[in-house]
């Protein structure tokens, strides 16, 4: 019978307070403080038995699991009802491990024991199939990691070496695993000729220090490859290494995980349609994929940052576009009916349901029965059917909001529903929520709107539109002032920019699919179209929970629900 022998990881390494890790040219430096992890869904995805608060993944209760789906087996026998089901339930009790689909058996798929009672080495096979084995090509620390955390070794391996004294047959199992599964049964599974061997792999000495105090060479950092078993080694990357493929959130996913109709990056460009058309897919037989990729469709859609015409690159709301019907369907205006004319003072950002948000200083508490919403409105002066209008149920102001320094400038209103309360605003989409500060970055083109001044100071009355790139940051262009939480924007020449009236109004990027995110609400500025003084605006990944907060999670979590 074929062996795969690994040696476990019992302990944790000392390390000396000088890491060489930090002087890796791969790795980044500032990032790797945070200690990023599976777990930390500012970088990755939550599973769908996971939700995310507070920039972590924490486990749902089996009931808060869609019941649509398969039934499966864990290894302590007992049957649930979906993939989902079992998973939350091995967050509390990890000795529930997936087994297989439909009723339970009395077997594993897979059998992984020690080879001798105090022995490190482990031997894996497939069971109850005596002519099908376990390749030993391309077996990875993936694997290692979760035939090791399979037994309860929670830090996966040290290191993995294949006894090639056995003689191959023809034929045998391939296993391909993320790293992060808790059973071998959860990877895909593939049936494969034999292939050449590829040797014998060991850690170096203990140069990175995983955020699970675990020890890997520094060379196996950005690789791809989850050697930490938490995934730590392959979060903070300026690049990759081993023509792994790097995320713009800098992560480096595996190439086997590019266009597999699965998305690893924030904002999904190793599934988009340019990279992946053509692409060929190898066919596999698995018994996990099916599962985790079915939990994930039942889960609840949310329809967000879509428009229905195409979105055409312009040259250059000060030196901006005027906006077409549709274009900028998450574009509101916030009239105050107690001023003489009510024009549009403000503007803000439709996130589904009854919900706006806005900028804190475009509003009072003590006038809220004043405020009017408009939605699908482009010219403030021209008559329009397909607008409406809506008076406010309530009005949420940050609790932190500093009216001197602008800090928590954000603002949510609650629209009141005409009728019944329903708030079906046909003329409307919603912009999506962003979760994480890292889904875009410095240099990103965006997208800003409003009703605000031109330059000169004079009123426009329809909505427009410009691009704008997003600065890495502005502390020196306004010393004391830019805080954290607050993202900047502008062009270089100062030629386009937001001004007076486009408060609370929407900084929208797209990812790879072309889907809006609101990445900031307009808040301050200084002396508009001006070089040197690009637009202050709040960024609202830094406020995702807060919103859901309020508004409801499933409301606006696009993924990580």
């Amino acid at each position: 019978m074929k062996k795969i022998k690994l040696l476990l990881f019992f302990f944790k390494f000392h390390f000396s307070d000088s890491q060489p890790a930090e002087r890796d040219t791969y790795l980044l430096e500032d990032c790797l403080s945070n200690k990023y992890t599976h777990k930390s869904c500012k970088k990755v995805f939550c599973h769908p038995w996971e939700r995310c608060v507070e920039g972590k993944c924490l486990c749902k209760l089996p009931y808060q699991c869609p019941r649509n789906g398969t039934s499966v087996c864990s290894t302590t026998g007992k049957q649930f009802h979906t993939y989902c089901h079992l998973k939350s339930y091995e967050c509390q009790r990890p000795e529930a491990k997936f087994l297989n689909k439909g009723k339970c058996m009395s077997t594993e798929t897979f059998k992984i024991s020690l080879v001798y009672k105090d022995s490190h080495l482990l031997q894996v096979k497939p069971v109850n199939n005596e002519d099908l084995f376990v390749c030993d090509s391309m077996w990875t620390m993936d694997e290692a990691n979760v035939a090791c955390r399979h037994l309860g070794f929670e830090l996966g391996a040290e290191y993995y070496h294949i006894d090639y004294n056995i003689t191959e047959p023809s034929h045998c199992f391939q296993i391909t695993c993320r790293g992060l599964e808790t059973s071998l049964a959860e990877c895909y599974i593939q049936k494969k000729l034999r292939a050449s061997n590829e040797g014998f792999v060991k850690c170096s000495a203990s140069e990175f220090h995983c955020a699970n105090d675990k020890c890997i060479s520094v060379t196996k950092t950005c690789d791809g490859i989850n050697d930490c078993g938490d995934l730590s080694d392959e979060l903070c990357c300026k690049e990759c290494r081993n023509n792994s493929f790097h995320c713009r959130s800098n992560i480096c996913i595996p190439n086997k995980n590019v266009c597999n109709k699965e998305i690893d990056c924030l904002t999904g460009e190793d599934e988009a349609q340019a990279l992946c058309s053509g692409f060929l897919l190898r066919h596999t037989f698995f018994l996990f994929v099916k599962e985790r990729k079915l939990a994930k469709t039942f889960l609840p859609q949310i329809n967000c940052g879509v428009v229905n015409l195409t979105l055409t690159r312009r040259k250059r709301i000060i030196g901006g576009q005027t906006a077409r019907k549709g274009e900028f369907p998450w574009q509101v205006a916030i009239k105050d009916t107690g001023n003489e004319g009510a024009t549009v003072y403000c503007g803000g950002v439709y996130i589904g349901g009854c919900w706006v948000l806005t900028a804190a200083h475009c509003v009072r508490s003590t006038r809220v029965h004043l405020y009017r919403v408009w939605i699908g409105l482009l010219d403030t002066i021209q008559y329009d059917k397909e607008t409406d209008t809506y008076r406010l149920k309530q009005l949420i102001i940050h609790e932190n909001y500093n009216a001197a320094t602008y800090e928590n400038d954000i603002a949510l209103l609650e629209l009141k529903g005409h009728g019944k309360g329903d708030c079906s605003l046909k003329y409307s989409t919603p912009a999506c929520i962003p979760w994480s500060e890292h889904m875009f970055k410095a240099g990103d083109k965006c997208k800003v709107s409003g009703w605000g001044l031109e330059k000169g100071y004079t009123k426009q009355y329809v909505l427009k539109w410009g691009n704008v790139n997003l600065f890495q940051n502005c502390s020196e262009m306004y010393p004391g002032r830019f805080l954290q939480k607050m993202a900047c924007a502008g062009t270089y020449d100062g030629s386009i920019d937001s001004c007076k009236g486009d408060s609370g109004g929407p900084l929208v990027c797209f990812d790879a699919e072309n889907v809006a995110y609101v990445w900031g609400v307009v808040s301050w500025g200084e002396n508009c179209g001006e070089a040197g003084h690009p637009g202050v605006y709040t960024q609202v990944a830094s406020y995702y929970d807060w919103i859901s907060h309020h508004v409801t999670r499933s409301l606006i979590a696009r993924y990580n629900i």
